[in-house]
């Protein structure tokens, strides 16, 4: 009966560990200058959609990978990849050593978000200067200001499809990689 008293503390401890994290984890994600929710829908989903986004946008913002896996569900899809990027966790994660290899002091900041039945569109705002590495090219301090629009289908608290673009033509043009617009 002890060794099953040491096992339920155990339980509990960890429990309350994981609870504590998450709780602490959730006070630091980034928040939306405007937020528009569909009234109609009860709080406690606006509540999860809105959570699931905000962890996944900061996970933009900071590069934390337990963001990611925190917000993404197991089956998460891609459904606007570019070419060569995994599916699921490993694409995003991909994506972001990449980004943040050549833009170390990236930051996110979400302009604003709107949530309506199960998806959650969100309007991000990306900064930072190109002082690492793009493939060949090595930065030299020019600032990075591009936006981009997603769409997340929220399941069950967690981002099962995402929809995205980039102005990638912004961001190509502040890297060097293409020439400015006359």
């Amino acid at each position: 009966m002890t060794r099953l008293c040491r096992k339920l503390q155990m339980l509990a401890l960890a429990w309350f560990i994981m609870i504590a994290y998450t709780f602490a984890t959730d006070a630091a994600l980034i928040e939306p200058h405007i937020l528009i929710v569909d009234r109609s829908l009860p709080r406690p989903q606006v509540d999860s959609q809105v959570i699931a986004a905000r962890r996944y946008d900061t996970f933009w913002n900071t590069g934390d990978e337990a963001l990611a896996r925190t917000a993404l569900a197991p089956n998460f899809i891609d459904s606007t990849p570019p070419t060569g990027r995994p599916q699921g966790l490993a694409g995003p994660l991909a994506a972001s050593k990449l980004v943040r290899a050549a833009i170390p002091d990236l930051s996110c900041e979400i302009e604003q978000m709107i949530v309506a039945g199960d998806r959650v569109v969100a309007h991000l705002h990306f900064r930072g200067h190109f002082t690492g590495h793009f493939g060949l090219m090595e930065g030299k301090g020019q600032t990075i200001n591009f936006i981009a629009t997603d769409i997340y289908r929220i399941v069950d608290g967690r981002i099962a499809e995402n929809w995205h673009i980039e102005d990638n033509l912004t961001l190509q043009q502040q890297l060097g990689l293409i020439g400015e617009r006359e």
